[in-house]
């Protein structure tokens, strides 16, 4: 019997097999392990934790947040948040609405509310564009600049998209006089 043609079929057996290795941590989540580390040598860089709270996703203008992702704040973005009424002691009572992030310092941002009642009465009501928080009825919206509240960064539920870079200009030192006035 002549098995000449043996080794011939071990070697395409064996290069299959190496292949599919090789291509399978090509596709694995994990990086391949390049060499183990010695006792004076440091760990590999993780990736940092995350922080703020997972949003379900978004809709209107823009936002970042995807599902499963961790959000934050930051200033000149439209947020969906549990914002605290203006006359209730602290934790006594808040609402989901849309704002405007002013300033993040630590574990608070300092918002701008915005509703969906014009008050002729009130100074400093800032009409927004239809459309602006992301309300799927495209509803008019207005800033209330004298408004201003302190949420936690766990109150912040969606984001709604970036505020108009004219408003935001128009606005934007409203945390910073605020902030000052208030101390540190």
């Amino acid at each position: 019997m002549d098995t000449s043609w043996w080794p011939g079929v071990l070697a395409v057996i064996a290069l299959a097999l190496v292949a599919a290795v090789v291509d399978g941590r090509g596709r694995s989540r994990r990086p391949a392990r390049r060499g183990r580390r010695g006792p004076g040598r440091a760990r590999p860089a993780q990736r940092p934790p995350r922080r703020g709270r997972r949003t379900t996703g978004e809709r209107g203008s823009g936002g970042a947040a995807r599902p499963g992702t961790a959000a934050r704040p930051a200033p000149g973005e439209i947020w969906w948040a549990r914002v605290p009424y203006e006359d209730a002691p602290a934790g006594a009572g808040a609402k989901d609405r849309p704002c405007l992030v002013l300033s993040v310092r630590g574990g608070t941002a300092l918002v701008i509310k915005i509703t969906s009642r014009h008050h002729d009465e009130r100074p400093g009501v800032i009409p927004l564009p239809p459309g602006t928080v992301g309300d799927t009825q495209g509803r008019p919206s207005y800033l209330e600049t004298d408004e201003l509240r302190e949420v936690t960064a766990d109150a912040f539920r969606r984001r709604a998209g970036v505020a108009d870079p004219l408003l935001w200009d128009r606005v934007r030192h409203l945390g910073g006089q605020r902030r000052r006035r208030a101390g540190p």
